[in-house]
């Protein structure tokens, strides 16, 4: 008995051992280097900003074509709006309202840069128009923000890259590397026909970019437990996105008579078994990067269960919401509250965890419901992206000039849920990353896609001041 006591003893302490060990030795990955130097900026760019934000350039739905008038518009505005990129930088008009400009660089060897942002907008709710601070159109300025539908998604971007390179013609600076920038017109709903054909045309053109950086990265506030200081989250890569349409058919009935197996019963109890069976979550690349990148940066009883994931796997995962994610979004059936509805649908939908896809979701689904749901892939549907790299020089550049711009921020690599223009550019480009320093803390979450969409002015000023940066290191 007592050696079984001293055998478990002995295993106990060699765990605290190990736990602790790896705990201590799980050193910082954080990079130093110097500051930049401050970019001056002038304050007319929040003017320019706010007129974009004044063309509603709305993707609607795959269905609706594009607004021609308000999306030409929106080009004429940024001709007269940057006179030296439009003298200086080649256009292309992709599915007519998408645009590529290629700024030639003095080196051919050199492998391109690729900067991405979008001109399309969502829709706003008509019924929250009085809830917002301004009308969302406006681009209202006021002394802290920019206002409108745009600003964070994504034309902050789209008009502080061109800030950039107009302030570096203005200089008289010649890249040594060809930049393009891109910026498709349909990415709300997609991107199939926009940075899809944008893709599409550079690989015809034998392009082979060296890095591609697009939306979906942001320097985070108070949004991370036990860190103060902000994050500089880099996405390496994207979930995939799929939505599936369930659908009931029985003979209906009357209501004073239901049968044993209602066609909303049997659609619900398929919403709930799907709800209640989710796929598992895993620990997959990129997400192990994150954990190593962020733990160094934990309290020391959080930096433990970081440093020694193996062991307390379950929480981590769920926190970092490592898995194929299942959402009903869409629910409809029934004509009349006594008639038994003969069909009855719905849409759920899913972001897919690289090691999974779309076929893999859709036989989860089969095995989870009930014989009786018809299960459908409708719409959009992609899986999940491939996964750049953190060794690679590119990206040392993307991460020491967010080091040398905010010397305080915390950077480490992740990958993101929601869908990006940037799943397209895999096949062209060395390394794709999603970053652009948007500022993010919890008020923020909630303006995307929804009410009160702004930036705040400074920050703005930072977007274009990286980009700016981002163009000088990589020559």
């Amino acid at each position: 008995m007592k050696k079984i006591l001293f055998g478990l003893l002995g295993a106990l302490v060699l765990l605290v051992a190990v736990i602790l060990f790896n705990t201590l030795t799980m050193n910082s990955k954080q990079v130093d280097v110097d500051p930049l130097p401050e970019v001056a900026i002038s304050d007319k760019v929040y003017e320019n900003l706010s007129k974009a934000i004044q063309f509603k350039t709305i993707s609607f739905n795959e269905n609706t074509p594009p607004d021609s008038a308000e999306f030409h518009g929106f080009h004429a505005f940024l001709e007269e709006t940057f006179p030296l990129t439009h003298a200086n930088l080649s256009l292309e008009k992709i599915s007519d309202y998408t645009l590529l400009y290629k700024w030639e660089g003095s080196d051919p060897e050199k492998k391109p840069l690729i900067l991405m942002s979008h001109q399309d907008v969502v829709p706003v709710d008509e019924p929250t128009l009085m809830d917002w601070e301004a009308p969302p159109f406006s681009g209202q300025i006021t002394e802290s923000h920019i206002i409108g539908r745009g600003t964070m998604d994504d034309k902050g971007t789209l008009i502080g890259v061109l800030e950039a390179v107009e302030m570096l013609l203005g200089e008289s600076f010649q890249p040594t590397r060809t930049l393009y920038i891109a910026s498709g017109h349909d990415e709300e709903i997609g991107g199939a026909n926009g940075a899809a054909k944008v893709a599409e045309y550079l690989k015809s053109k034998g392009v082979q970019a060296a890095m591609t950086i697009d939306e979906g990265g942001f320097i985070t506030e108070g949004l991370i437990p036990g860190i103060e200081k902000p994050v500089a989250v880099i996405n390496l890569s994207e979930k995939g996105y799929a939505t599936f349409k369930l659908t009931v058919e029985t003979k209906g009935g009357h209501s004073s008579a239901p049968p044993r197996e209602n066609t909303i019963g049997i659609l619900a109890q398929a919403i709930v078994d799907l709800e209640n069976n989710q796929l598992p979550y895993k620990m997959v690349t990129p997400l192990d990067y994150q954990v190593e990148y962020l733990g160094p940066e934990l309290p020391f009883f959080l930096r433990m269960a970081f440093a020694n994931s193996w062991l307390l796997k379950g929480p981590i995962l769920e926190g970092l919401n490592a898995h194929t994610t299942t959402a009903p979004t869409i629910i409809s059936g029934g004509v009349k509250d006594n008639v038994i509805p003969t069909v009855a649908e719905a849409r759920v939908n899913f972001r897919i965890l690289p090691s999974e896809n779309i076929e893999s979701v859709k036989a989860h689904i089969e095995n989870t419901v009930s014989d009786l749901v018809k299960v459908e892939l409708e719409g959009f549907a992609t899986n999940p992206s491939p996964v750049s790299g953190i060794d690679s020089d590119e990206y040392k550049t993307l991460e020491r000039t967010i080091r040398g711009m905010f010397p305080e921020t915390i950077v480490i690599p992740s990958m993101i849920g929601g869908g990006t223009d940037a799943r397209y550019f895999y096949e062209i480009s060395d390394e794709v990353y999603r970053f652009y320093p948007l500022r993010m803390d919890s008020t923020s979450l909630t303006r995307f896609h929804g009410i009160d969409e702004k930036i705040g002015k400074e920050n703005y000023k930072e977007i274009i001041a990286f980009s700016y940066q981002l163009i000088k290191a990589m020559q």
